[in-house]
């Protein structure tokens, strides 16, 4: 590099700052010390005894049955002859002596006059004085101490929350990313361009001063960008664009500021904004007006951005998975340059990033993960972290030192459908139902050509589900054609229209609400964003979901006409739907039968054991011509 390497500043518990307030931490434990033990004093220095009447001391005394009197003022203390009985105390009248007051001269007492001592009264009453005026100074010693504190936050209510990192000891690098190969080589260049500068500003090229890393939640954005900068061994701000905004006007541009400017101060260095959408958005919105907090954020960003210096070496990160809702000034050259995408990964690399994170875990040499990548289509690096992670938690409990392919696949079940809940109470009837159900869902998937393949059936509750049909594709598919919709339909109506055929039309359940909620969504998607319908066919309407206020206050792009045909081809969609999976349990009625057998006895059946209970299952030919 042309500077320095970066050091952090050291700075812990030893400082000025931290010593001076441990410093008045002990002066106040010693002040309340030292008003304790004024309180003890002046009220723990009296013997508690037993108090008699003052006759009763003078009818005794003359007996001869008292040794000893002690008079401190009008305060007595009796001495009994006896050994065996306890000290007393009594009381005197004021003004005369205890002869005077009944004592005889003779009597064999023993009376000692001492001088009335002060001391306990003197600190009692200062005792009683000082109390109030320490407990007010110390109400006050607090109050004083949080506006302190008030006082900080507020002077640096304007800095900047980003975190720094750069002096780590195990630090990420390109090479702990499983998968995601495509994006970490747009990244190398990164790397160069803070690792050797003056390489490309020798011949006139300029530093991008933003990368932007667009993906689906979960691809690993955040882990990237960490990656980058511990390839290039540079320091890593890194804080959410949720932070920069609050409540009061002006304090996101100031931390924006305050950001950029210790970025400066530590170049060469990465920023790095994740969820940029939550304060990237597109202007001119209408929400807020022009003095809107979150706008003024952004434009701060836009300055700050394109106010770089050439040779400043500070480089922009930001994530997000909405990159259609960020304003177009943020996505123009010379803020942020370049785009990462970052996609889901596919099943080699899906098979990586199992490896990786089942490396350092105990896994049988039998577990079978490139098996595990080839069902785990569509989902993320995160849900993969999540599935193994869920594997060495069901070791644990199981009581196993090693995570056998059993133990794997029984975690992808959980992450994919939710965790079995046996101990649901069901009748034999509702037993039943949902055999019939399931059974319909797999009969109908099984049967029609362009249907994603069975993998599992149960009648075991997972999640909130009563019963899983479970159809996974057998590979990873970039494109849907009409015929694999339109068979997805068939197959997520089969449930509902097996209950209507088995029980009659009036005993349908509810048991098919998330199904139909589904292919109502899958229909208009297919009319609506893809171009699909009959009718309307190559034509969309698609309105972007995160522009909410251009859906509030602008008018729709097609007419009340429009938006009938397009009711009417959803509800086409539906009723053919449904009327082919009517008549494929017709035709296959007895398999439906084979396939309730089973889950009843069974309860959860898989892909080779369905091949096997529909064999000999037929197409109608009227289904087939949809």
């Amino acid at each position: 590099m042309d500077k320095e390497p970066f050091k952090l500043k050291s700075g812990g518990p030893k400082g000025p700052k931290n010593k001076k307030q441990n410093y008045k931490n002990i002066i106040f434990i010693i002040l309340i010390a030292l008003f304790g033990l004024l309180i003890f004093s002046s009220f723990g220095q009296k013997e508690e005894l037993d108090e008699v009447a003052f006759s009763e001391v003078i009818t005794r005394a003359n007996k001869g049955d008292i040794k000893k009197i002690e008079i401190a003022g009008n305060e007595l203390k009796i001495t009994p002859e006896k050994k065996e009985e306890a000290t007393q105390k009594s009381r005197k009248e004021a003004g005369s002596s205890i002869y005077e007051q009944g004592l005889e001269k003779d009597a064999s007492v023993v009376v000692d006059v001492q001088e009335e001592s002060r001391t306990g009264q003197f600190w009692q009453q200062l005792g009683m004085a000082l109390l109030p005026i320490l407990l007010i100074g110390a109400l006050l010693f607090y109050m004083l101490r949080s506006a302190q504190g008030q006082g900080n936050q507020a002077l640096s209510f304007g800095k900047s929350r980003a975190r720094l990192y750069g002096n780590e000891k195990e630090k990420v690098n390109f090479k702990d990313i499983a998968g995601s190969d495509e994006a970490k080589q747009d990244l190398e260049e990164i790397v160069e361009f803070l690792k050797f500068p003056k390489k490309f500003e020798s011949v006139g090229a300029r530093i991008p001063k933003g990368v932007l890393l667009v993906g689906p939640p979960g691809t690993g954005k955040t882990m990237l960008a960490r990656a980058t900068a511990g390839e290039a061994n540079a320091p890593f701000f890194s804080i959410s664009g949720s932070e920069f905004v609050e409540m009061f006007v002006g304090v996101g541009a100031s931390r924006v500021r305050d950001l950029f400017a210790k970025a400066k101060k530590n170049s060469p260095c990465i920023i790095f904004v994740d969820e940029i959408d939550a304060v990237g958005r597109r202007r001119g919105s209408g929400m807020g007006g022009g003095h809107d907090e979150r706008e003024q954020t952004l434009n701060q960003i836009l300055v700050e951005m394109d106010g770089f210096e050439q040779g400043q070496n500070v480089i922009v990160l930001a994530a997000t998975n909405r990159a259609d809702v960020l304003d177009p000034a943020l996505l123009r050259p010379g803020r942020f340059d370049r785009r990462v995408n970052i996609n889901l990964p596919d099943r080699k690399d899906r098979e990586k990033i199992l490896k990786k994170h089942f490396d350092k875990k105990p896994l049988e040499k039998t577990a079978d993960l490139d098996a595990l990548a080839a069902k785990t289509a569509g989902t993320s690096g995160a849900d993969l972290a999540n599935i193994a992670n869920e594997s060495a938690i069901l070791a644990a409990r199981k009581g196993q030192k090693t995570i056998t392919n059993t133990i794997v696949t029984e975690a992808f079940e959980r992450v994919a459908i939710g965790p079995e809940r046996k101990n649901k109470v069901m009748s034999e009837y509702e037993k039943q139902l949902t055999a019939y159900h399931e059974g319909g869902h797999a009969l109908v998937g099984h049967v029609l050509p362009d249907s994603d393949p069975v993998h599992k059936v149960t009648i075991i509750p997972r999640g909130v589900t009563g019963g899983v049909t479970w159809s996974i594709p057998p590979e990873d598919k970039s494109y849907h054609s009409i015929l694999e919709f339109k068979d997805a339909l068939a197959r997520m109506l089969g449930g509902r229209i097996a209950e209507e055929i088995i029980y009659g039309r009036d005993r349908v359940t509810t048991g098919a609400g998330n199904d139909l909620q589904k292919a109502a969504e899958l229909a208009r998607d297919m009319v609506i964003n893809q171009g699909m319908g009959t009718k309307l066919r190559d034509q969309v309407f698609h309105v972007e979901e995160g522009i909410m206020l251009e859906r509030l206050t602008h008018e729709r792009q097609y007419s009340e006409d429009t938006a009938k045909i397009i009711d009417d081809e959803v509800e086409g969609l539906i009723t053919e739907a449904a009327q082919r999976a009517r008549e494929v349990i017709k035709v296959n009625k007895p398999q439906l039968e084979a396939i309730k057998i089973a889950l009843l006895e069974k309860e959860t059946i898989d892909a080779d054991e369905v091949k096997k209970l529909l064999e000999g299952w037929h197409m109608p030919k009227s289904a087939a011509l949809y």
